[in-house]
């Protein structure tokens, strides 16, 4: 499918006049793909955070249900790399109804299945289908959209990084201690899907099937490539829970899953109609931006892990108790997403700098957090989420326009494949890192102040109780264990500024050589 094809479809050749006047359907097929790609992320977050009330619901324990979060995320990274190239062959309106038709569908009767084995395959099953939905954002953002308009596309997939995981938590807390029905976890993507269905089905062409590119595929390198990513994913989401290489489990899923991966990149690399084009990784704003993109996305666990790590243990907060730190992140990227986009279009401002100044203001963001103490409520956080709401659409959009600046068109499905596979790992690992960080340092802390207690303890005229000694020193080191991620963190973004300086200098692309009806119409036919 073209921009030509879209064009015409709408009622007029592909000249700059009819464009703009047929222009309508096809940004409605565009808004239809924005809100799948948000249901997905929705239906991730929300169920994470909510597995406390699933799992009561279900009576399942809590080894058994960490398992649904596991296999949900699997699917997710699964579908990512292959999402593009499936979207080409079958058409984009006829995959993206089929995922948002299972999505509904399972997702209707995910609440009434009580069998653990069925509810982890049919998880699977959504995740798999969910994850293909969001790389489909970027490659119809970066193949559809004219330069004019295109970083706001972009600005839109950045939401899913930044607005959808935060007001997760405020949907989390609505769901299951607001409406007191825990079932609305799954059932609460069902109208996003039917909107989301009914714009893609409205403003995207019918187009055949290209059933000649199945004879091209690399179905081998695939066969390595769907077990690896699942294997990996497995590895990096229960590894903290399991102790590592402790565990049998994530030591043979760890090492199988690297091999089986080197096995699928090298399949690509030599392909000739491969699923993900990874020589594009030789261009330096896109192998440094994506590098960069992994790490940041780990940085990013500062707003919404850390403050869920605290609050939940130490104060007692549930989800909805949590929403304000959420939305204090969330809601001001509606406004601050297309507001840097904007800035970015100005011919005097380098992309590098908006770049660099939001990785300092979350640096700063970590900071503050850093001074956390066992007093600590959720007000104080707003000042530290307040600086992440700055400066995460500052990080995130600047790095889309630099790294998709120097694609062509027609590359964007490899770009979404490859953007997309490494969000997820970077999610997941961001994830694990923070963990596992904390249980070491949380450990750490706990044998110093025993040490500590034992020293004074003969000293006090009535020690405390032994029990309570440990919920004290218990309590004191998760404080201690969440400062020093904050701080970590906080390092890691401000050691990303030399290296997002050190990215191609890109210029705001001249908005009146690109609004001019020859460049529409060329913009339309690539």
């Amino acid at each position: 499918m073209s921009g030509a094809a879209l064009s015409q479809t709408a009622g007029g050749p592909a000249t700059g006049a009819p464009l703009a006047k047929s222009s309508k359907r096809p940004m409605a097929g565009l808004l239809g793909i924005f809100l799948a790609a948000m249901m997905a992320g929705f239906n991730n977050r929300v169920g994470a955070l909510a597995l406390a009330d699933i799992r009561g619901a279900l009576g399942l324990g809590l080894d058994d249900a960490s398992w649904l979060t596991t296999v949900y995320s699997a699917g997710e990274l699964i579908a990512m790399p292959f999402s593009a190239w499936f979207a080409i062959t079958l058409t984009l309106r006829r995959l993206e109804l089929w995922v948002l038709g299972t999505c509904t569908l399972l997702a209707v009767i995910l609440p009434f299945i009580h069998d653990l084995n069925l509810l982890l395959t049919l998880r699977f099953l959504q995740g798999i289908a969910s994850g293909t939905t969001i790389p489909l954002l970027m490659m119809a953002a970066l193949k559809f959209l004219p330069t004019p308009v295109r970083l706001y596309g972009l600005a839109l997939y950045a939401m899913t990084a930044t607005f959808a995981p935060n007001l997760s938590i405020w949907l989390a807390g609505h769901w299951t201690d607001g409406l007191l029905d825990w079932r609305w976890v799954y059932w609460q993507i069902v109208p996003l899907a039917v909107a989301a269905a009914l714009l893609v089905g409205w403003g995207l062409p019918r187009e055949p099937i290209q059933i000649a590119r199945f004879r091209q595929a690399n179905w081998s390198g695939m066969a390595c490539g769907v077990p690896a990513l699942g294997m990996i994913a497995v590895a990096l989401d229960q590894g903290v829970r399991l102790e590592w290489f402790h565990s049998s489990l994530i030591t043979v899923s760890l090492m199988a899953g690297l091999t089986l991966l080197a096995i699928y990149l090298l399949s690509e690399w030599y392909h000739p109609s491969p699923f993900i084009k990874l020589q594009i990784l030789g261009r330096r704003n896109l192998g440094l931006g994506f590098i960069l993109f992994v790490v940041l996305l780990v940085v990013l666990m500062s707003s919404s892990l850390l403050p869920a790590n605290y609050l939940g243990p130490l104060q007692g907060y549930r989800p909805r108790q949590l929403a304000s730190i959420g939305l204090t992140v969330a809601l001001p990227q509606l406004v601050l997403g297309p507001v840097v986009a904007v800035l970015l279009y100005q011919r005097w401002v380098d992309a590098r700098v908006v770049f660099a100044s939001g990785l300092f203001l979350i640096a700063l963001a970590c900071v503050s957090g850093a001074q956390l103490t066992s007093d600590w409520n959720r007000d104080q956080f707003v000042v530290a989420q307040t600086l992440q709401a700055l400066g995460q659409p500052m990080a995130v959009v600047s790095m889309l326009f630099l790294a998709t600046s120097v694609v062509q068109p027609q590359e964007g499905p490899y770009v979404s494949g490859v953007i997309n596979t490494l969000r997820a790992f970077g999610s997941l690992g961001g994830a694990a890192v923070v963990g596992q960080l904390m249980t070491a340092r949380s450990r750490f802390h706990a044998e110093m102040l025993l040490d500590h207690a034992a020293l004074v303890g003969n000293s006090l005229a009535l020690p405390p109780e032994p029990s309570e000694m440990m919920s004290i020193i218990g309590q004191q080191s998760l404080v201690l264990s969440v400062a020093d991620a904050y701080r970590v963190l906080g390092v890691l973004a401000l050691l990303l500024i030399p290296l997002v300086l050190r990215l191609t200098y890109v210029p705001a692309p001249d908005l009146r050589a690109a609004s001019s009806p020859s460049s529409v119409s060329t913009s339309s036919q690539g």
